[in-house]
């Protein structure tokens, strides 16, 4: 099988949607060995900040000398984003050689997901490779994720907001069930920065399982002004001088998880040093996440795309403001159908001087007439321009050089605007 037929294959698996439940999970599972069972895996969920922490926790590891596999999804750019050793992603021949090993073991009864035959791809691929730790990130929910067939020697729930309430649930206290589902009998769980009704609900689902609860604030956390210089204080660790090179206050609080997460596996035998700590923080890359790019005017990509999200963003941006009093922010905004779009763009409104609608490449995406209705009230300059590239341009030619354009709304709008800086396109889909 070639590269190209193999995401070809995968994508064509999109037609079957999502499905929540682990039964067909556990039976592809079984029809392809079971390798999640060799494997030592540290889980990660959370409405917003898995996706960092995840990558945080890998890169802590890789610095302490383990061979460590990480998936994370979607992809911004390239499927093979999904699938890494020790920052590496796989190869496309490899990618190759497991989705047509895997497609030749499904059963003829089972019709997987696009999800679960990745999620199948890349357990076998760090079982094959013999990592020596997967860090493992939840793609939607928890309790019925796919990616819930793994035993872990601890898990962390990052933050809980309101996100995919078509398949989680409308309020906090759902959601927050959902995610709790990643528990496990007597596994130890970090908890971030939650609700307190939430909050709750993770408790009483970690007293079920007698699974050991730390908690953000309360077992452990750090000091500090921002991710630039801080000290984490857990149960039994404290480590000083630490910085992070990924940016925004919220990194702190992604940080802290990370490092309870390592502290709670320390005691399954996963031990990892406090210099090794300190390298791998300094050294972590999480590509559309705060993400600036130099120039003039600089570019920041922030794949936020949830009211809590955008909350964060904005604590940015007025933070850019307050260091640079003479400079205009101009937002390239872009979502799916399915967000709010009225609760996302709110805080963000007057931090931006104008606004220019763009659409990602998805059948999915929100249309820029339905935004420009969001915006129905707002009496700064809005523009129009569908395609990502052409808006991006046009966002840089209204900026002056000492402007900040921000792209936001969705990491598939990223991968599309990341795609075309590099002078490419993304690789097909990316659900």
């Amino acid at each position: 099988m070639t590269y190209p037929a193999a995401l070809d294959y995968l994508y064509s698996l999109q037609k079957h949607g999502i499905k929540l439940g682990l039964d067909p999970m556990r039976l592809l599972m079984r029809a392809i060995g079971n390798p999640e069972r060799q494997l030592r895996v540290l889980h990660v969920a959370g409405t917003n900040g898995k996706g960092s922490t995840a990558a945080m926790t890998a890169a802590m590891l890789e610095a302490a000398g383990y061979r460590v596999g990480l998936y994370t999804s979607p992809h911004l750019v390239d499927f093979r984003e999904r699938i890494k050793i020790n920052g590496r992603m796989i190869s496309e021949g490899e990618l190759a050689e497991q989705v047509e090993t895997v497609r030749n073991l499904i059963p003829s009864s089972l019709t997987p997901t696009f999800f679960e035959v990745t999620t199948a791809i890349a357990l076998r691929y760090f079982a094959d490779r013999q990592v020596d730790v997967a860090v493992i990130e939840v793609g939607l929910g928890g309790r019925f994720d796919a990616t819930n067939i793994v035993e872990p020697l601890a898990c962390a729930i990052t933050t809980i907001g309101l996100d995919h309430e078509e398949y989680l649930g409308h309020t906090l206290e759902a959601i927050a069930f959902e995610k709790a589902g990643i528990i496990k009998l007597e596994v130890p769980v970090v908890m971030g920065r939650i609700e307190p009704e939430a909050a709750s609900v993770i408790r009483n689902v970690a007293a079920q399982r007698g699974a050991p609860l730390w908690s953000l604030g309360k077992d452990f956390g750090v000091e500090g002004s921002g991710p630039e210089r801080f000290v984490y204080h857990g149960p039994t660790w404290t480590i000083d001088a630490l910085s992070c090179n990924l940016a925004g206050h919220h990194q702190l609080d992604n940080a802290a998880c990370a490092i309870a997460l390592l502290e709670a596996a320390a005691r399954s035998g996963l031990l990892v040093g406090n210099e090794a700590i300190r390298r791998g923080l300094r050294s972590v890359v999480w590509e559309g996440r705060l993400e600036l790019l130099d120039g003039a005017p600089r570019i920041l990509l922030d794949g936020a795309h949830n009211p809590a999200a955008a909350l964060t963003l904005a604590r940015y941006l007025e933070e850019f403001h307050s260091a640079h009093p003479e400079s205009s922010v101009i937002l390239v905004w872009g979502m799916m159908r399915d967000k709010d779009h009225r609760a996302f763009i709110a805080p963000l409104l007057p931090l931006v001087s104008e606004i220019v609608l763009t659409q990602a490449g998805l059948a999915r995406s929100a249309e820029v007439k339905t935004l420009r209705a969001v915006l129905a009230e707002w009496a700064r300059p809005i523009w129009e321009a569908p395609f990502p590239t052409d808006a991006l341009r046009l966002a840089k030619e209204r900026a002056a050089s000492r402007d900040l354009v921000c792209v936001t709304g969705s990491l598939m709008l990223l991968g599309d605007v990341k795609a075309a800086l590099r002078g490419g396109k993304p690789s097909v889909l990316r659900g």
